[in-house]
């Protein structure tokens, strides 16, 4: 509901913003030491919690 903090709002917003940070490292490792499919297949199921849980939140 708009206009309510309740806390889950700033969990999603950390969880968005470790995604992104957890992407910009990715990238920077597969520019510097060549691609790691686990690296990328961990950050794919970060991604999918976090898509997640914003909707469960929303």
């Amino acid at each position: 509901m708009p206009g309510t903090t309740n806390g889950s709002n700033g969990s999603t917003k950390t969880m968005g913003a470790l995604t992104a940070g957890a992407l910009v490292l990715v990238t920077a490792y597969t520019v510097v030491l060549g691609s790691n499919g686990w690296l990328w297949f961990g950050w794919v199921v970060l991604g999918l919690l976090t898509l997640a849980v914003a909707v469960t939140r929303s």
